[in-house]
């Protein structure tokens, strides 16, 4: 197996070229030390006045301009030349860390995002939150549980076919055929503190984004995972 180019024992912090406001990356750093940019996000950081704690570019590096990769220092960039996978493909699978954190992987352009979606799911093994502007979502480990208020909004998406059960959910899970051209899970809530058990990898889960700290440190103390493909 080839070694991955990111090695961490704490959460990675990935950066995209999508939009990104300043406040995201600044909550993403305050729980991840770790920073890695995806091709062009590295505009992003140097513009962050982050560049010297940049740890590696990775990319095909169509989107890196001369003068922001002068400002990093030549090792620390990692060109990968296919082109059969996107950038946020190519870092994720070259990312070996319990958790990646990612901004900048939403905005204008909806294929990209729909391209994000598509690689939590084909990578199960790397766990990854993505961070928008109102919401977080990850691919649902096995099992998930999180201390939220009553009422927080708690949305599901399959992306195949796949079923789970629940516990403090304002609408339970249990007995439901999950499927993205069938029933799906959005604007659902929590009751308070609550539990899901997914059958699959295929299943997304959007959150507040106020809800990220929580979110990172029920990742960090369990070892729920879905095993490599």
């Amino acid at each position: 197996m080839t070694q991955a180019i990111v090695q961490s024992l704490e959460p990675v912090v990935l950066v995209g070229g999508g939009e990104l406001r300043d406040q995201e990356l600044t909550d993403a750093r305050a729980l991840g030390r770790t920073l890695v940019a995806a091709d062009g996000g590295a505009r992003h950081v140097v513009a962050s006045g982050a560049a010297e704690a940049l740890s590696a570019i990775i990319g095909d590096m169509d989107s890196l301009s001369q003068e922001v990769a002068g400002s990093v220092a030549p090792n620390r960039i990692h060109k990968i030349d296919e082109q059969d996978s996107t950038d946020f493909d190519k870092c994720l699978r070259n990312i070996s860390a319990p958790l990646v954190l990612a901004v900048g992987f939403t905005g204008a352009r909806l294929d990209h995002q729909l391209a994000v979606l598509n690689t939590l799911v084909r990578h199960p093994a790397r766990r990854c939150i993505v961070i928008g502007a109102e919401d977080i979502l990850f691919l649902c480990p096995p099992v998930f549980a999180l201390d939220v208020a009553a009422g927080t909004s708690v949305s599901l998406f399959p992306m195949g076919a796949v079923e789970g059960w629940s516990e403090g959910l304002r609408y339970p899970i249990g007995g439901i055929n999950f499927a993205p051209d069938g029933r799906v899970g959005t604007s659902n809530a929590a009751t308070g503190a609550f539990t899901v058990n997914i059958t699959a990898p295929k299943m997304l889960m959007l959150l507040p984004r106020a809800e990220l700290a929580k979110v990172v440190e029920a990742f960090m103390r369990s070892a729920a995972t879905w095993p490599v493909p």
